[in-house]
């Protein structure tokens, strides 16, 4: 399957639009997820999409930005990864390590070299504020948009025009001369879903709320492991019974949900109702404080 025209003009335009939206609008559009789902949508197997966006999401999940500091652009990653694996046939799992993870990398200097010239329509708007052309202003300021949509928008657009016979030459290598270093690439994309939690369960206090962490792990096991028997059942009920229909996919990913939810209520109302007073309060969270943790009032 070629990537058509048609694919690669509506892959360019979300390039550009998802980090407009990531610095304006802040909506979930920017998302590595939101971006696989528009990803394979476009490309037509969703599936594929939302396995490369969720686990680069995952990835991520630990990682965050600064004031000018950047990161590594997943967004991006997942829209290229998703158009090739799905063109190309190639395995999501791979896709994501010999594709997703490279190109979210090398992005990085770009979004630094966006970030550098837009310091160009920045000292114009200071000069019309000097001046007090306010048309000016407006104007520099969308012009500013240019180098952000410019440095997604282009190597999308050079990558999946140019770049489709030498991913598949390379997909070709790492299935047949080097078939190893194919199936370390899967493995390792499997797994970074797993060091995305690893980071953010770094900076998170989970010291602090450990009783939390283990109830949710063991609820979550347990109830997946019900919900599975429960689904292994209806199938077997469906092979006896004609027409029966009877699906429980949702119900780990809701009852997930559900205990998410009654454990963050549980912790916002011991939040609302602290013990000691405010200055007490910050002595004992300085001293429970670990090396690393972000406490609860800094996220």
């Amino acid at each position: 399957m070629t990537i058509t025209w048609w694919q690669i003009l509506l892959l360019t335009l979300y390039a550009g639009y998802q980090i407009w939206d990531e610095l304006h609008i802040y909506s979930s559009a920017s998302s590595p997820v939101f971006a696989g789902m528009i990803s394979g949508l476009i490309m037509g197997d969703l599936t594929t999409g939302l396995v490369i966006g969720g686990s680069l999401q995952l990835t991520i999940l630990g990682v965050g930005t600064f004031g000018g500091a950047t990161r590594i652009d997943a967004n991006t990653g997942t829209i290229m990864a998703t158009a090739f694996s799905v063109s190309l046939g190639m395995n999501p799992q791979q896709a994501i390590s010999a594709i997703g993870v490279p190109v979210a990398s090398l992005l990085v200097q770009l979004d630094i070299l966006a970030r550098f010239a837009n310091t160009f329509f920045a000292h114009r708007i200071d000069k019309k504020i000097e001046e007090f052309d306010y048309k000016g202003i407006e104007r520099n300021f969308l012009l500013g948009i240019a180098p952000w949509t410019l440095s997604r928008m282009v190597p999308v657009f050079l990558a999946l025009t140019f770049g489709g016979g030498l991913v598949q030459s390379v997909v070709g290598v790492l299935n047949n001369e080097l078939q190893w270093l194919g199936d370390g690439l899967e493995v390792a994309g499997a797994v970074l879903p797993a060091v995305g939690f690893a980071i953010l369960l770094r900076y998170l206090p989970v010291k602090k709320h450990l009783p939390y962490l283990i109830l949710g792990f063991t609820i979550t096991a347990l109830l997946t492991v019900v919900f599975s028997d429960i689904q292994l059942l209806g199938e077997n009920v469906a092979e006896v019974v004609e027409n029966f229909e009877g699906t429980f996919n949702a119900l780990p990913m809701l009852a997930i949900t559900l205990i998410g939810l009654a454990l963050a209520t549980i912790s916002y109302k011991n939040g609302q109702n602290g013990k000691g007073t405010p200055q007490q309060t910050t002595a004992n969270t300085q001293e429970e404080s670990t090396e690393g943790e972000i406490e609860d009032d800094e996220l």
